[in-house]
């Protein structure tokens, strides 16, 4: 249900493009081409199992994870207009 000037449905449609939006990144994140055997950063070699599972791999394991802890602190959902956070 749309309110206002909006039309039926422009909420989902916002919903869907937020969602579409976001495969569209994770997807352009995803690795390919050949790994590497050193880790770009710290210079360990990347164990073989990784390099197999993950395609393109450029880091070790110690630093994808401090890579992704800075990425996860500096982007978020802003909820402070939402109605969940209002209802708390």
């Amino acid at each position: 249900m749309a309110g206002g000037w909006s039309r039926d449905g422009a909420v989902q449609d916002q919903i869907d493009a937020s969602v579409d939006d976001e495969v569209q990144r994770a997807r352009s994140q995803l690795g390919n081409g050949e790994s590497a055997a050193f880790c770009d950063e710290c210079d360990q070699a990347i164990p073989e199992a990784r390099r197999q599972a993950i395609p393109g791999v450029r880091l070790c394991i110690a630093c994808q994870s401090a890579l992704e802890k800075q990425e996860k602190s500096s982007h978020g959902i802003n909820r402070r207009g939402s109605k969940d956070s209002q209802l708390r």
